[in-house]
């Protein structure tokens, strides 16, 4: 089966302050967007200075695709399929913990139901982030899992109908 896989994608090697380095900071890097998620979730929006307002970032990090699309980047840089589950599990605990960590602290509520959805996707992560790794490779593998990364966040992104096409978000956000 390495043979097989390896034949799509070829990890590399890197020492082990790096990987250590780069997970921690990927770690880091959940957190600090996960409180700052919350913290736009929980501050109203003409209290924000006008350009965010306008960028409208409450609404974009409260949307699960930016974070279906970050755990991608992290997965698809990574240099290792290994590597890539153990960071992108990392960054959504770093994520879930400072998100829900903020939400029970500070915001003073403890939401069950959406903290075990977003705990059972962290779970879940590294395996995804694994095959996700693939999708940089060679060969219909590789082809077939980037087309369906693709369609998902195309998914996440765009509304379809049978007669029609539209962009969700910005449509929604400006103009429903």
């Amino acid at each position: 089966m390495g043979n097989i896989l390896n034949e799509i994608r070829r990890p590399i090697e890197i020492p082990l302050s790096r990987k250590l380095l780069n997970s921690t900071l990927l770690f880091m890097l959940g957190i600090i967007l996960g409180i700052i998620s919350k913290l736009l979730d929980t501050t109203l929006s003409n209290s924000l200075p006008y350009y965010l307002e306008i960028l409208d970032l409450k609404n974009f990090f409260s949307r699960m695709g930016v974070w279906i699309f970050l755990a991608v980047v992290i997965s698809l840089y990574s240099k290792s399929p290994i590597r890539s589950a153990i960071n992108v599990f990392l960054f959504f605990v770093g994520m879930v913990g400072g998100y829900y960590l903020y939400t029970i602290l500070i915001a003073g509520f403890f939401p069950k139901s959406y903290m075990t959805i977003w705990i059972g996707i962290t779970v879940i992560s590294p395996l995804l982030a694994f095959v996700c790794w693939y999708a940089k490779g060679k060969g219909i593998i590789s082809i077939s899992t980037a087309s369906i990364i693709f369609i998902f966040i195309s998914r996440q992104s765009f509304t379809f109908g049978f007669w029609y096409f539209d962009i969700s978000y910005i449509i929604n956000c400006y103009f429903g």
